[in-house]
């Protein structure tokens, strides 16, 4: 597997096994899914390829397999989980030490306001640090993911 120092998603990849659980809710040999670090929306997440990849092109043809089947997965399992209406998936890796190729799994909750919608959800990673999801709360979320994941692949 190949790891680029100075990643974040790759040096979480490295150490995987020692990761909390809401940074590694289920995982196979290409993909780890994690709630994102900041969010003031509970249960949004983010698929990671487990190799270091810059752009989508670069993916191998068995991650590229496997990505459809966690984008259902996921966006089944934010239903189930959330209640959620539907899910945005979204994928841009350009901010510094995020440039690793990795995609937004947002789940849209039916109260969500329209001015918060489609593209504007990303202003839950812009609030004050008080509103972010605690610790706690990714925990529990992700203990209840990786559970339906695991009864519903």
């Amino acid at each position: 597997m190949t790891i680029a120092y100075g990643c974040i998603t790759c040096e979480g990849n490295a150490q995987i096994d020692k990761l909390p659980p809401y940074e590694r809710i289920a995982f196979d040999d290409h993909w780890r899914v994690a709630h994102a670090m900041g969010s003031a929306l509970p249960g949004w997440l983010v698929l990671l390829p487990r190799r270091h990849v810059l752009a989508i092109a670069e993916l191998t043809d068995a991650e590229a397999a496997g990505l459809g089947s966690w984008q259902v997965g996921l966006s089944r399992a934010l239903h189930a989980v959330t209640r959620c209406v539907k899910t945005y998936i979204v994928q841009f890796a350009e901010a510094d030490r995020f440039r690793h190729v990795h995609f937004h799994v947002i789940p849209r909750m039916e109260e969500l306001s329209a001015d918060r919608r489609g593209p504007r959800v990303f202003e839950f990673l812009t609030e004050p640090a008080e509103h972010a999801v605690t610790r706690d709360q990714m925990s529990a979320l992700a203990a209840e993911l990786a559970l339906h994941l695991r009864r519903h692949g």
